[in-house]
C-alpha cells in the first residue's frame, strides 16, 4: 500500500492550479509555471485546497504509479512557491569557478576552462570560487544540471580532488606504500 500516495496535498495561497481530463496538469505560482503530463488511469481530485490522488485497481502498475504521480505533483507545488536549489564544492589546489553572465566558466586542471551556458529555467551563482549553486523551480532539471556540471570532474578517491555535492563524502583509498 503506498502510503506517500495516500496523502493530500496542501495547496499554498498564491498557487493556481489547471487539470483537464487527461490528467495534464499546469501549476502556477509566485516563482513561475510548470506544467507536467501525469499518468491518466490516475484519479486526481481538486478539493478545499487539497489535491488527493486515487488509483483505480490495486494491480502492480498502478500501485507503483500512485506515489509517484501524488510526488510529481508535489515536487511542482513546492517548485513554484519555494524553488529547488543544489550546492556543488569544488576540491582541489587551482580548481576554481566563475560566473560570467549568463555562463559558468570552470577550471577543472584541463589545458582549458570549461565554460557553460545556464539552460533555460536554471540560474547558477557561485557565492565563492569554490562553491556553486544550482536553482530552479523544477526538480528534475535542477538535479539533472547539477549532475552535468559534477560529472566534469568527479571527486576521486586517493586526494579527494573534484565536484562534489554539498555533504557528500568522498570515500578515501590508501595510496601505494613503498618498502
Amino acid at each position: 500500500m503506498s502510503r506517500i500516495g495516500l496523502k493530500p496535498i496542501e495547496i499554498p495561497s498564491g498557487v493556481e492550479i489547471k487539470l483537464d481530463e487527461k490528467n495534464y496538469m499546469v501549476v502556477k505560482g509566485p516563482k513561475g509555471t510548470l506544467e507536467q503530463q501525469l499518468d491518466r488511469d490516475m484519479t486526481i481530485e481538486i478539493k478545499d485546497n487539497e489535491i488527493t490522488v486515487s488509483r483505480p485497481t490495486e494491480n502492480k502498475k498502478h500501485k507503483s504509479i500512485h506515489g509517484l504521480t501524488r510526488t510529481l505533483i508535489d515536487n511542482m507545488v513546492v517548485g513554484v512557491t519555494k524553488g529547488y536549489e543544489k550546492t556543488l564544492e569544488i576540491v582541489g589546489v587551482g580548481y576554481r569557478a566563475q560566473k560570467q553572465g549568463k555562463k559558468l566558466a570552470l577550471n577543472l586542471g584541463f589545458s582549458h576552462p570549461v565554460e557553460m551556458d545556464d539552460p533555460e529555467g536554471i540560474e547558477t551563482e557561485v557565492p565563492s570560487n569554490t562553491k556553486i549553486v544550482v536553482k530552479g523551480i523544477d526538480k528534475q532539471q535542477v538535479g539533472n544540471y547539477a549532475a552535468v556540471i559534477r560529472a566534469l570532474r568527479k571527486p576521486e578517491p586517493y586526494k579527494g580532488k573534484g565536484i562534489r555535492y554539498q555533504g557528500e563524502r568522498v570515500r578515501r583509498k590508501e595510496g601505494k606504500t613503498a618498502k
